[in-house]
Parts: C-alpha cells; sequence; structure tokens
C-alpha cells in the first residue's frame, strides 16, 4: 500500500478534533436547512456573500469583486473538474477572476517558476487520499496562494480552490458554506497562519485554523440564512 501523506497531515495535533467539529458543523446547518430544500434564492444569497467575503479578502476588494462574482457563478462546473482536470479547472477559475485586470494571453498562464510545485499540486488532486476533505482543501488553498502560480489575482483563485475540494469531495455539494466568509472573520489568524504554512512545523496549525474558519462559515450561513 502506497503511502499517503495526506493521511499523515491528518493526525497531527490538532487536526483530527478541528476537522470533526467542522464536518459536524457543516452537516448541521446543511440537515438544518434540509440542502436540497433551500431555494435558488437562498443559494444565490450564500454564493454571493461567499464571493463578497472571498474579495474583501484581496488587497483590492472592489476590483476583485466582480471576478469573485463571476467565479461563484461557475463554482459547480470548476468544482467538477478540480480533482479530475485541475490544471483546467486552476486555469478557467484564474480566467474568471482577472478578466478585464491582465492581458488576455495570461489568463489561466501558470508562471514558468512555479510550474514544477503546480505539477505537484496537481498530481495530490488527482491522487486517491482517505484523508478527510478539509486537509485536501487546505493543503491546495495553501499551496496556490504560497506559490502565487498566475501573479495576478492568486489569493482568490487559493480561496476557490478550498471551497472547490470541498464541493467535488462532497462534504458540501452545492458550495454554500463560503469558506472565505470563515477567514474574513479570522483575517488576523488568516494572514499569520497562511505565512507560517512554509515551514514544516506550520503546516498542522494552518489545516487546524482551516477547519475552524470552515466551522465559522457555517456558522455564518446559518445566521445569513435567518435573515
Amino acid at each position: 500500500m502506497r503511502d499517503d501523506p495526506l493521511l499523515t497531515l491528518a493526525a497531527l495535533e490538532g487536526v483530527p478534533s478541528a476537522v470533526a467539529a467542522a464536518r459536524d458543523a457543516v452537516d448541521a446547518v446543511l440537515a438544518d436547512r434540509g440542502l436540497r430544500r433551500l431555494s435558488a434564492d437562498q443559494r444565490a444569497r450564500a454564493l454571493l456573500q461567499g464571493a463578497r467575503d472571498n474579495a474583501a479578502l484581496s488587497d483590492d476588494p472592489e476590483r476583485m469583486l466582480a471576478g469573485a462574482v463571476r467565479l461563484a457563478q461557475e463554482l459547480p462546473d470548476l468544482a467538477a473538474l478540480i480533482l479530475s482536470a485541475p490544471g483546467q479547472a486552476l486555469a478557467r477559475t484564474h480566467t474568471l477572476v482577472a478578466k478585464d485586470l491582465v492581458p488576455d494571453e495570461r489568463l489561466g498562464r501558470i508562471r514558468p517558476e512555479a510550474a514544477d510545485r503546480m505539477t505537484g499540486l496537481q498530481r495530490l488532486l488527482t491522487g486517491r487520499s482517505e484523508a478527510p476533505a478539509i486537509v485536501l482543501a487546505a493543503v491546495a488553498h495553501a499551496e496556490v496562494a504560497s506559490v502565487r502560480p498566475f501573479g495576478t489575482g492568486d489569493d482568490l483563485v487559493a480561496r476557490a480552490t478550498e471551497q472547490l475540494v470541498l464541493v467535488a469531495r462532497g462534504l458540501d455539494p452545492y458550495g454554500v458554506v463560503g469558506v472565505a466568509s470563515g477567514h474574513l472573520a479570522l483575517r488576523e489568524e488568516y494572514r499569520r497562519r497562511l505565512a507560517g504554512y512554509a515551514a514544516v512545523s506550520g503546516v498542522g496549525p494552518w489545516i487546524e485554523y482551516c477547519a475552524r474558519a470552515l466551522t465559522g462559515a457555517a456558522e455564518r450561513l446559518g445566521a445569513l440564512l435567518n435573515e
């Protein structure tokens, strides 16, 4: 049996309990609301809020909002690709985010110096792992955010990648639990944990943090649907 590096990460201190709590929080809000009974309006509101929060975490929220909204509208199609054709999904994600911000010939194009690291991420996304979806999603987010493969809009692409993995792995089938909302509520810790990911000792705390952010996002969805 081959080694599963994600399972090793899933067992790091603090990660199992945080992942379990996040999974319970997502399950609770979706079961409480009856996911399949959510109206089209409720789903649209949740997706729009997630897009706003994703843009709000960028350096220029107003400039990035249109791309974040375009991205939210294509979430299901992108989620269908992220585990089978991640290169295609990431390229399309960047095209949606950076349209009108960079020349057309740069849309979806990975910088040469980032190619090797992104190839490794694509192998991770297409591989088989028994690790929880939250672990894979957290690692994928950090890899894109750290490598900055496109040069513009990478932070939005990174957060979207986390969301896409959670949708594709079935934790949040309709993408209504906006993980960006959880990160926005913990903005300062988000920046700190992401910066710490580069060190070996920072990987576990990053994954544990992402699980807590997802818990917060689930709670935020519940509050949004009560408005």
